[in-house]
């Protein structure tokens, strides 16, 4: 499948609804892409030696279910995820690489009524480092489907991993993402999630086990809520290892739908560190934000704490800059804006500016 042919495979409409997503269909900037529409994949290549991506299938028969790791991080909660999939991908960053350009990867919903099934797995080996772009997205036309998203992530010794996740899902679709990581001594996973368009439903509680010395994860979320949309949206950590480190951090805004922000830490070994952070917006007389954040240890010598802040969008922040000309709507964009910090997600420069950019396009007037 060649890069050069994946834009015709997609009509116009859908080409705009998927780059709200962070996706370029051009990959001019990209190490590696991989597009599945529905069931079908339409591309799946690298531009960088050292940087593998394949559809799922074809990596289980290339090394086996036992070489790429499939069910071992999920084998180690006590969660049942559904091993009925079809398609997803596999990614493989070789030891030591160091990836310039993020890899991208587009799971699209089309038609009505489907349900769309996906295992995907990403192995970071030792001292590799690399920023990774999932954009999960519903042609406009779509209603009444279902994304179920199997995601297993494995980070080597010394290996960092910047995944950032954007859906823009349509208010008739329900997602379901599952997601479980293991990182080993001195890795580092940062795990960033937006969604910024109506929904129906969304239900995640991706889970982290940090099992070796100063291992490090920090999971963020950036939610704005539409009317009749609900997110239940949280992480787990297991710090398995001294001197380990995580971080849950959530932004939630309501513009009339409900949100459950939660945040699960648990300490498994001494001299590491925790904390959860939930800090919610809610426009005056509409929606509902719950915080529920939950540390736990076995230990005493730890650090683990966590703090909930909820408040409103005042009437008189949006008369002030209505006094100043600018309109009503735009002026609860403006708030929105200040308050979705992209700064948390820990992303470079380059890639920080594409995701503001996409944030404050998908908050214009009819955007």
């Amino acid at each position: 499948m060649q890069r050069l042919t994946v834009q015709g495979k997609i009509d116009k409409k859908d080409r705009s609804r998927i780059a709200q997503t962070g996706i370029d269909l051009s990959a001019q900037q990209r190490s590696a892409s991989f597009i599945q529409k529905d069931n079908a994949i339409l591309a799946s290549f690298s531009l960088l030696k050292g940087v593998e991506i394949l559809p799922l299938k074809e990596a289980e028969k290339k090394y086996s279910r036992r070489r790429i790791f499939w069910g071992e991080a999920f084998a180690k909660t006590e969660r049942k995820f559904n091993r009925h999939t079809r398609g997803g991908y596999f990614v493989r960053v070789q030891k030591g690489v160091r990836v310039k350009f993020p890899i991208q990867a587009c799971l699209f919903l089309k038609k009505s009524g489907f349900r769309q099934r996906v295992h995907n797995i990403i192995v970071v080996e030792e001292g590799a480092e690399a920023y990774f772009i999932s954009g999960c997205a519903s042609s406009k036309a779509t209603s009444e489907s279902y994304h179920l998203g199997i995601s297993e992530y494995f980070i080597g010794r010394g290996a960092y991993l910047n995944f950032t996740m954007i859906h823009a899902w349509g208010k008739d679709i329900e997602v379901e993402p599952q997601a479980a990581a293991i990182v080993e001594k001195g890795g580092n996973f940062i795990s960033n999630y937006i969604s910024l368009k109506p929904v129906k439903n969304i239900k995640m509680d991706p889970v982290a086990f940090l099992e070796g010395e100063k291992a490090r994860v920090s999971f963020n979320s950036l939610v704005i809520s539409h009317p009749s949309s609900f997110q239940d949206i949280g992480a787990s950590v297991y710090l398995g290892a001294k001197e380990g480190a995580a971080e849950v951090i959530s932004r939630t805004v309501s513009l009339g739908g409900r949100v459950i922000a939660r945040g699960y830490i648990k300490a498994l070994a001494k001299q590491v560190k925790g904390h959860i952070e939930c800090r919610g917006l809610i426009v005056p007389s509409r929606g509902t934000i719950s915080s529920l954040p939950q540390i736990e240890t076995e230990f005493r010598d730890v650090s683990l704490t966590h703090e909930a802040a909820i408040g409103k969008i005042s009437r008189e922040e949006i008369e002030y800059l209505a006094a100043r000309g600018i309109p009503q709507d735009e002026a609860q964009a403006l708030i929105i804006r200040g308050f979705m910090d992209t700064d948390i997600l820990g992303l470079p420069k380059s890639l920080e500016e594409e995701v503001r950019r996409l944030t404050q396009k998908t908050l214009e007037k009819g955007s």
